[in-house]
């Protein structure tokens, strides 16, 4: 007897079954068959935004660019091109050194981040990541980085790319919670990403590279006043001891804020007087600066501002403007760069 398609797939339960008792077997099995196969809905998006906090992708965005820069001006130094396997490969292991240090700084700060409503969504925080997992996540993606750094690139920018993941989890992360100063130390490891791109190319640490190094580590000071300002409120309850937290009146954050901003200015022209650019770059660096230095000073409105969505205004503007300006002037300094 030849079989057709339909009664190949009956089963002794078809077979012998009422086409209600079919659409009850159908229904039932549905849910089962889909909750094998498939994730709930929401489900990836939800995984991709909880990596995306867990290992801080802003932030290792930032550290790519100014790493690319770093790596771009060495190269450049050196009379190569760039656009080499080389760039890649720095780029790719301070990324996955970054991730990790990122990751295990949540791991560190996961119940002062659930007491914060900016951070309170973060997985840890919210424990929809455990802390083994992130653990084990940060550990990974620090030594995998380091890894490849050490077989694509050389032993000094491994040892600052390790250095500085130990600074920004050990040493700063602990301190936040006992002075201000964790600030000034966090300042550090935030400023290496040009110089490790630098090292990746070049093999050594050079003058240039510590005036990049200066130019990141000055620029942070004007950028973390406006989000301290911003989150004040959230930081006391977390115990963070910002500069906004114990002096509350705003005058040092001002003050601060404004010294850093001034300095910016001769800092940013630190690769010119090392000879690496062409003579436009002062000229467009001073301007950006004095931009940058206006919103600074226009952010000390905040110490007679007659509302708190007055003042939350212009801390909110200064930080836009930091975040446009550093890539800016790094794209001119980049383009303005000769050999």
């Amino acid at each position: 007897m030849r079989l057709t398609s339909s009664s190949y797939l009956m089963t002794p339960i078809t077979q012998t079954a009422d086409p209600a008792q079919l659409a009850a077997h159908a229904t039932d099995a549905a849910p089962h068959h889909a909750s094998l196969h498939a994730p709930p809905p929401g489900a990836t998006a939800l995984l991709i935004h909880d990596l995306r906090e867990l290992f801080k992708v802003k932030v290792v965005a930032l550290v790519l660019v100014t790493g690319w820069g770093g790596f771009y001006l060495g190269s450049m130094h050196s009379g190569i091109s760039s656009l080499q396997r080389g760039l890649l490969d720095a780029l790719f292991g301070i990324g996955l050194v970054s991730a990790g240090a990122g990751a295990l700084n949540q791991c560190l700060e996961r119940t002062t981040d659930a007491l914060m409503i900016r951070t309170a969504n973060r997985p840890l925080a919210s424990r929809r990541v455990s802390l083994g997992v992130g653990i084990v996540a940060g550990l990974g993606a620090l030594g995998l980085g380091g890894l490849w750094l050490l077989l694509y690139t050389n032993l000094i920018t491994v040892a600052l790319a390790l250095l500085t993941a130990f600074c920004y989890v050990a040493i700063y992360t602990p301190l936040k919670r006992v002075t201000t100063l964790a600030t000034f130390i966090g300042a550090f490891p935030g400023a290496m990403g040009p110089m490790l791109g630098w090292t990746a190319a070049r093999g050594r640490v050079e003058w240039p590279a510590v005036a990049l190094f200066a130019i990141l580590f000055v620029w942070q000071f004007p950028h973390f006043m406006s989000i301290a300002w911003l989150y004040r409120a959230d930081y006391a309850k977390a115990g963070i001891r910002m500069l906004p937290v114990v002096q509350p009146d705003g005058w040092s954050t001002v003050v601060e804020a404004i010294f850093y901003a001034v300095l910016m200015i001769p800092v940013s022209l630190a690769p010119w007087y090392l000879g690496m650019t062409v003579a436009a770059y002062p000229w467009v660096a001073t301007a950006l600066g004095l931009v940058y230095l206006g919103y600074t000073i226009r952010f000390a409105g905040i110490l007679h501002a007659e509302t708190e969505e007055q003042s939350r205004m212009l801390a909110r503007d200064l930080l836009k403007v930091s975040v446009l300006y550093l890539p800016l002037l790094f794209t001119t300094l980049m383009l303005c760069a000769k050999a």
